[in-house]
């Protein structure tokens, strides 16, 4: 039994330890060269905006798929146009009793290269490719849910926050009424605002003007948001 334990330690110390050696040489990775006229980026934190969306940042966390920290703060920013129709999004279901729960907003680019490489090729559909960048890395994805006002606790979807499943999908028929009818009042109040659902993730909403913002690598601790 104990030999067992350890072997299961030693195997998830690997993956951890890869995944830091990973993150390390991504940094040194240059990001896509782009061509044309961007918007100058303008990431706001969600927080100083509204504070009464939650933030339950896992890549700051050993609570994700890499099983290590990826970022050193647990923030959220967007552009400024997301970030104010994002708060709109949150103002609209506070009548319905929710309010929202952000996971993610903008990513390095460096992270979406260590995402990519961290994860079987199988499953690459719920990941972003680092030779196209993200729309995380330009300050308008977001990756988000709903969490009830009363009790503060996060409302249980389809699938969990990144479960690389058939669950995630946004179409996807299974789970209870209640679960598909959360997250199309989550889809619905997002699309009303200019943000639109992805295929494979119920929870990763784009803004109709990511087209208009560069690729940025910038880390959370250099970003300078009003």
């Amino acid at each position: 039994m104990m030999s067992g334990i350890i072997s299961k330690m030693r195997v998830k110390h690997t993956i951890v330890f890869a995944a830091t050696i990973i993150l390390l040489n991504s940094c040194r990775v240059k990001q896509p060269h782009e061509e044309g006229n961007f918007k100058q980026t303008d990431l706001v934190e969600l927080i100083k905006l509204d504070t009464s969306i939650h933030l339950d940042i896992r890549y700051a966390t050993t609570n994700n798929f890499v099983g290590r920290p990826v970022y050193k703060e647990a923030r959220a920013f967007l552009q400024r146009p997301a970030a104010k129709a994002l708060i709109r999004v949150n103002e609209s279901l506070k009548p319905l009793g929710y309010g929202l729960v952000v996971f993610d907003g903008y990513r390095p680019w460096s992270v979406t290269n260590l995402f990519w490489k961290v994860t079987p090729p199988d499953k690459h559909n719920f990941v972003a490719n680092p030779a196209h960048g993200s729309i995380h890395n330009r300050g308008c994805a977001v990756d988000l849910s709903l969490y009830d006002l009363t009790t503060g606790k996060e409302i249980q979807m389809t699938g969990n926050y990144d479960e690389m499943t058939e669950r995630s999908y946004s179409d996807y028929t299974g789970g209870t009424e209640e679960q598909r009818k959360m997250r199309d009042l989550l889809r619905t109040k997002m699309e009303d605002e200019g943000f639109k659902v992805i295929r494979d993730e119920w929870w990763h909403f784009d803004y109709k003007d990511w087209k208009q913002y560069r690729i940025t690598n910038v880390p959370f601790e250099k970003i300078k948001s009003l």
